[in-house]
């Protein structure tokens, strides 16, 4: 059963957080099956340089896309706050003003992709024979990204409003689509690259129909012409708020074209063919803690909105609490079951002999991250743009990326792997400070309200 508005700022945080993480984290391990296996049916019948192509164009579609993630995680902080303030005309207002605004940013950054696709292609590491199957799945997948926008947009809406469920189907209807054309496209049809990406790109589109069908018949958020209108406000509050999402994806696009170069230089195609492989293992294990963050969002959004400051502290011990439990079990299966979980992806010897050692180092800090993603979730929900902002970015901005141009100079390819417990390590050190600071002072409410 969905969850009402009301009920975010009344039922039992316990429950709600469950009633919201279980749906989210399901609908993040579709997703994150569905680019698992795409991975897989790529690796295996087309071979390990397809998942290098790949590893260099996700991210170039996931950074315009992320603009919709962007807009729907800031626009979905005002959107809550509006709600558990029950104003329910700006919570129409900020609405309509996302869709305008993923839809026309969306659609700049494509046709800049379309124009200058040889260029970004090079910028983000297809060099040698690397180039060709990534030109080759890149067209399709560009096309298709303003629906993928508007679907990220949509489902951070949607889990705003507390209706985690629908937003679970939207990210489950995708993968099973993908999966389905997958076989169809690449194995039957022997259309290759070309297959894999028309694939995804139909897969994009039935995402963006679900999503469309939801706001028609089952929102609360029932919009009319007049909330399709900007009001600066609004938008300067989404775009404060936004600017959080969307600058850690800009830093993940430039961790990916640093990693990509790196990789290239100290290793060749197989290292980042490696890198392809652990950075699907990344969204996959993770899901569940992932899940956990998405669905205290909403809660945290709503409660802070609402006054209810005693609701969010407990939101947000009880949600790093089950995190580092999850993510402390995911770590072990990775410890133990390294090299089975790589022989999956492809019959490449030499990627199969090198990256269990990799996936292991970069793993090895995933029991304590869930304080830095909380953390930072939490600085989002309660409207504070310039701290989430930080947080968000310590750990690829602040730490990673300098880690990986540094230590590769001295260790070699290892030095990629380790920068990224070192990288997990300082950022949870430094979200744990800003966050105690704030637990022990704006979250405190007495009976009398807050001290």
């Amino acid at each position: 059963m969905a969850v009402t508005a009301d009920e975010l700022g009344t039922q039992d945080i316990k429950k709600l957080l469950i009633k919201q993480a279980v749906p989210s984290s399901i609908g993040i391990l579709f997703m994150s099956v569905n680019i698992l296996i795409d991975t897989i049916f790529v690796g295996q019948w087309i071979g390990s340089l397809a998942i290098a192509a790949v590893t260099v164009v996700l991210p170039i579609t996931f950074f315009i896309s992320s603009l919709g993630m962007a807009i729907g995680v800031g626009g979905g902080s005002v959107l809550s706050r509006a709600l558990g303030a029950n104003d329910k005309e700006k919570a129409l207002h900020t609405f309509g003003n996302q869709i305008m605004m993923t839809f026309l940013l969306a659609s700049v950054f494509v046709l800049f992709g379309l124009f200058f696709s040889d260029e970004m292609l090079l910028l983000f590491g297809a060099k040698g024979a690397i180039m060709e199957p990534a030109k080759e799945f890149f067209t399709p997948i560009i096309i298709s990204v303003p629906f993928l926008a508007l679907c990220m947009m949509g489902n951070n809406v949607i889990r705003a409003e507390g209706k985690a469920k629908f937003a679970m189907v939207a990210m489950i209807i995708p993968a099973f689509v993908n999966i389905a054309l997958d076989i169809l496209f690449i194995k039957y049809l022997d259309l290759g690259m070309l297959g894999a990406a028309l694939a995804t790109a139909i897969s994009y589109f039935t995402c963006f129909l679900f999503v469309l069908w939801f706001f028609v018949f089952k929102s609360e958020l029932q919009l009319k012409m007049k909330h399709f209108k900007f009001k600066m406000p609004i938008v300067k509050e989404i775009s404060e708020l936004s600017f959080v999402t969307f600058s850690r994806q800009g830093v993940v696009s430039i961790l990916s074209i640093i990693l990509n170069h790196t990789l290239y230089t100290y290793g060749g195609e197989h290292s980042v063919a490696i890198y392809g492989i652990i950075s699907r293992m990344l969204m996959f294990a993770l899901f569940p803690i992932l899940g956990i963050t998405q669905g205290f969002l909403p809660i945290a959004g709503f409660n802070y909105g609402a006054g209810n400051y005693s609701r969010v502290k407990e939101s947000v011990q009880l949600s790093i609490k089950y995190a580092a439990i999850l993510a402390s079990l995911i770590f072990v299966v990775i410890l133990i079951f390294a090299k089975p979980i790589v022989a999956v992806f492809t019959t490449d010897a030499l990627v199969i002999d090198q990256t269990p050692e990799a996936l292991r180092w970069v793993f090895a800090a995933s029991p304590i991250i869930a304080v830095q993603l909380i953390g930072a979730a939490y600085f989002q929900a309660a409207g504070k743009a310039k701290k989430a902002l930080l947080l968000t970015l310590s750990k690829q901005g602040f730490f990673l990326i300098p880690l990986v141009l540094i230590l590769p100079n001295f260790l070699g390819i290892f030095g990629v792997w380790i920068a990224f417990p070192i990288a997990d390590v300082l950022s949870t050190i430094l979200t744990g400070y800003f966050l105690k600071k704030e637990m022990n002072t704006k979250l405190i409410q007495t009976n009398d309200g807050i001290l």
